[in-house]
């Protein structure tokens, strides 16, 4: 189960899951929420990825979140940020998860190339992080063969605060230009409808929470970040975080 604006989340998931066996059930929670509780059994797995916007994981999720119920099921969640930190994001995950009756067993911070200004993790994650990512599937995995019963398993310990980093606003919004050929791609797959279909090179600034899916899927390449604000603060924000940081993980 994911949520995944630029889809590199969802790679990562995917990427982890292949290593658990055939996945029975993909959840994509990045534009729906179930309208039902979705129960899950001791015996199963639930994986979890999630982007951290500002530092923690997207305030839209929650609801969807809370839909997945478990009964001491294991679960194996993961955040994806864009070279500068996760902050709370695990923690909150962790918090969310657990609070619906999972039992986490394995944790993961996995660099992704930024959806705002992309020279920062630039191709991101690459050939070393897809090998900490096989290693942390394999490790997961080894918990879970290894363990009599999921309450056998220790309580895991991951960074993180309470009470979580207050959310930030971010100013910057992406927008169509001139080579915007009104397809609608941009409009039908926005995660928060912040795109006109009467005229969608314009975003509804309130609304839109700079996830950069509409940049992603235009097939025109038509929308993007842009403007002084946008130039102004991508030089002292790609300065800053330049330098690599590496994926965290955390076992039960």
């Amino acid at each position: 189960m994911y949520f995944s604006a630029t889809y590199t989340t969802k790679k990562i998931v995917k990427m982890i899951a292949g290593y658990m066996g055939d996945i029975v059930n993909e959840y994509d929670i990045t534009q729906s929420t179930p309208d039902d509780d979705i129960t899950f059994s001791e015996d199963s797995l639930l994986i979890v990825g999630m982007p951290v916007y500002a530092g923690r994981i997207p305030a839209k999720t929650i609801e969807a979140l809370n839909r997945f119920k478990g009964n001491g099921t294991p679960a194996i969640i993961v955040c994806v940020y864009g070279n500068r930190d996760y902050d709370d994001a695990l923690l909150e995950l962790k918090d969310t998860v657990e609070s619906n009756g999972f039992k986490v067993i394995s944790a993961g911070a996995f660099i992704a190339q930024h959806s705002i200004f992309p020279k920062v993790g630039e191709a991101r994650p690459d050939a070393k992080d897809i090998e900490i990512i096989k290693d942390f599937a394999g490790k997961s995995a080894d918990i879970l063969s290894t363990s009599a019963t999921v309450k056998s398993i220790q309580d895991i310990s991951i960074k993180g605060n309470r009470p979580y980093k207050k959310p930030g606003k971010i100013p910057l919004k992406p927008k169509g230009n001139k080579h915007c050929n009104d397809c609608s791609t941009c409009v039908k797959l926005c995660p928060v409808f912040a795109i006109d279909e009467n005229n969608p090179r314009k975003t509804n600034k309130k609304i839109c929470i700079s996830c950069g899916r509409c940049i992603v899927v235009c097939p025109q390449k038509a929308r993007s970040f842009g403007g002084l604000l946008y130039k102004i603060a991508g030089s002292s924000f790609v300065k800053a975080n330049l330098a690599r940081k590496e994926p965290e993980v955390f076992f039960a």
